[in-house]
C-alpha cells in the first residue's frame, strides 16, 4: 500500500488553546508541503465551539473532533495527525478507535496517566504560575503568563501574548472548559497496545509545564521513535517550528 503520510494533515492544539494558536506554523507547514491539504480543527469548547461545553473525557472529545473531520470531507483518504499535549491524547485515541482514518501521527509533549505520575504530567514547579494565569482576569496578562510558561524564547513573549489576547477576546475560553479539559487529560489511560499507524514522538527538554519524562515513558512503553529538542518548551512549534518540520521530513522519508 502506498505511503500517504504528509498528503493530508489534521492539526490539534492542547489545553485551553484553539486552532488559531498555531500561528506562523501553519503557513510554514504549508510551504513545506505545498501540495498537501492542511486543516486545523478546534477541540470542543474552544475556537468556533467556545460557547459549547467541553466533555471531560478524551473519548468524547475525540468523537467531536472526528465528526468535524467527517463533516468537512477530510476522511476520504487517510489523514496524518499533528498534535500537541491534550490534542496529542485526542490524536492517540483517534488512532486507536479508528485506525483506518489515519496513516500516521506526529505527537508532541504529551503524557498518559497510565505511564506517568501526576506531578510529571503537570510539573509541580509550574502549579503556582499555571493557577495564576488561569485565574487572571486581564486577558493580556493571562496570555503573557501562559506564553512565559509554555515558551522559552523570551524575546517573543510580548508579541505572542498580544496575538493570543486577540484570539481570547474574539473567542473567549471559559474557565469551566479549561477545568473539564484538565479532568479529561488527568484521567486518560489509553490501550496498552500501540496504534497500527506509524507515530513520531517529539518533546522539548526545556518543557516547564509537562516533564519530558512523560514522552520518554510513551517512547519506552510502546517502542516508538522519539526525537528531542535540546531547549524548546511545551509549545514546540512556537519555540522552533523549523526544527519540528525538519524532524517531520526525516520521519516521512523513512519507510512507513
Amino acid at each position: 500500500m502506498a505511503d500517504k503520510r504528509g498528503q493530508q494533515w489534521v492539526l490539534l492544539r492542547g489545553l485551553a488553546r484553539e486552532s488559531a494558536h498555531w500561528g506562523d506554523f501553519l503557513p510554514q507547514l504549508q510551504a513545506q508541503f505545498p501540495a498537501a491539504t492542511i486543516t486545523a480543527l478546534d477541540l470542543p469548547g474552544t475556537g468556533q465551539f467556545c460557547a459549547q461545553p467541553s466533555p471531560d473525557n478524551i473519548a468524547a472529545i475525540t468523537e467531536h473532533v472526528r465528526a468535524q473531520a467527517m463533516a468537512r470531507g477530510l476522511l476520504a483518504q487517510p489523514v496524518t495527525l499533528l498534535a500537541v499535549s491534550l490534542g496529542a491524547m485526542v490524536a492517540w485515541e483517534w488512532l486507536q478507535r479508528y485506525p483506518d482514518d489515519c496513516c500516521g501521527a506526529v505527537l508532541m509533549n504529551t503524557s498518559f496517566a497510565s505511564l506517568s505520575p501526576f506531578y510529571q504530567r503537570l510539573r509541580w514547579q509550574s502549579y503556582r504560575q499555571f493557577a495564576a494565569a488561569l485565574m487572571q482576569r486581564d486577558v493580556y496578562r493571562r496570555e503573557l503568563g501562559i506564553v512565559r510558561l509554555v515558551g522559552n524564547r523570551s524575546g517573543q513573549y510580548e508579541a505572542v501574548a498580544k496575538a493570543w489576547a486577540a484570539i481570547q477576546t474574539a473567542r473567549p475560553l471559559r474557565v469551566r472548559t479549561a477545568i473539564r479539559q484538565l479532568r479529561a487529560a488527568a484521567s486518560y489511560r489509553p490501550a496498552l497496545t500501540p496504534p497500527l499507524a506509524p507515530v513520531l514522538l517529539l518533546n522539548g527538554l526545556g518543557d516547564r509545564l509537562v516533564s519530558p519524562a512523560c514522552t520518554e515513558a510513551i517512547h519506552q512503553h510502546y517502542g516508538l521513535t522519539l526525537r528531542r529538542h535540546p531547549w524548546a518548551g511545551h509549545d514546540l512549534t512556537l519555540d522552533d517550528g523549523g526544527w519540528v518540520l525538519g524532524q517531520v521530513c526525516e520521519w516521512l522519508a523513512e519507510p512507513g
